[in-house]
């Protein structure tokens, strides 16, 4: 018996070993942000705070361009919804008049996965925000990071041009706790236990903690929204169980940090990827999220931002 569990953990830490050389050495750096370049993105929903329903499926505008080859109006809707990077059912809401937004965390702030160089989801809810060409200009300002755990995001918030966007910021939109994940996993991989992950997680909720508490300091009358964990590892580790509870776990320490913060909500996205890994994962990782993806996201945020943000 005891051969066989060892057997069991060679195993698993070889396919952990493939797994994060596929995420950190294969993928190729996108652009830079609009400051420094950032790593990924709970399931439960608040019952103290307003929860939008489930997330709908929206309409889609004519691309601006279409691939070679292709004449407009003959691409599948799947096609189409990649090349439009707005909300369509948003596309005329009425947003409050100076308006001021700052974005900060990881890879999924940054964009990383996005081959339109688009920012991801932040630059969706921009262009989405921006549509309505009679309404002043919204520019979210992007502190999104490639790779920044949450002790390196609460250090980056010491920095001056950082620390001035949020002291003026309505709304502040953070995505942060998969590179906590990664790094216990990049630490353990010859003899991962799921024990490790429970030790690392007193760490991780005394740095969120921070980094809300930061926010606050500097602006105790902004919104704050926090996107949880969605699971890379469902489509393609389905038969290792403890990877998903891991994930659940952060997402429910993340929960329980925000439901402290009168002025904080979090913001589920993992259904949004539980099932449909293939079309809204980037190719070039299995990791972060695509076009689509991203998209997903957008939409899924603008339900939870909505009413601190239109007239």
């Amino acid at each position: 018996m005891n051969r066989w569990k060892w057997l069991a953990s060679i195993l698993l830490s070889f396919t952990i070993a493939f797994f994060i050389v596929a995420v950190f050495v294969h993928s190729p750096e996108p652009k830079n942000t609009k400051n420094d370049p950032g790593s990924i993105t709970t399931q439960k929903e608040d019952s103290n705070k307003k929860e939008p329903a489930e997330e709908k499926d929206s309409g889609t505008t004519e691309p601006d361009e279409v691939p070679a080859g292709e004449q407009e109006g003959t691409l599948s809707e799947g096609l189409r919804e990649v090349f439009t990077s707005v909300i369509e059912s948003a596309r005329d809401m009425f947003i409050r008049e100076d308006l001021d937004i700052v974005a900060i965390g990881d890879s999924l702030t940054q964009g990383v996965g996005d081959s339109t160089d688009n920012e991801g989801y932040i630059g969706i809810l921009e262009n989405t925000f921006n549509s309505n060409e009679q309404r002043e200009r919204i520019d979210i300002e992007n502190y999104g990071k490639r790779g920044n755990r949450t002790d390196q995001l609460l250090e980056r918030m010491q920095a001056e041009d950082l620390s001035n966007s949020l002291r003026e910021a309505d709304l502040v939109l953070i995505t942060i706790g998969a590179n906590d994940v990664m790094k216990v996993v990049k630490n353990n991989f010859t003899s991962l236990n799921y024990k490790d992950f429970v030790s690392a997680q007193k760490d991780y909720e005394a740095q969120l903690n921070g980094i809300i508490q930061r926010v606050e300091h500097l602006n105790p009358d902004a919104s704050i929204y926090l996107v949880g964990l969605y699971n890379p590892f469902d489509h393609y580790f389905n038969n290792i169980p403890e990877l998903g509870q891991i994930i659940s776990d952060y997402n429910r320490i993340s929960k329980s940090v925000i439901n402290e913060y009168d002025q904080a909500t979090f913001i589920p996205v993992r259904d949004i990827f539980t099932g449909a890994e293939t079309e809204l994962l980037w190719e070039e990782d299995h990791f972060h999220p695509n076009e689509r993806g991203y998209k997903k996201m957008a939409e899924r945020v603008l339900e939870y931002i909505r009413s601190d943000i239109e007239e």
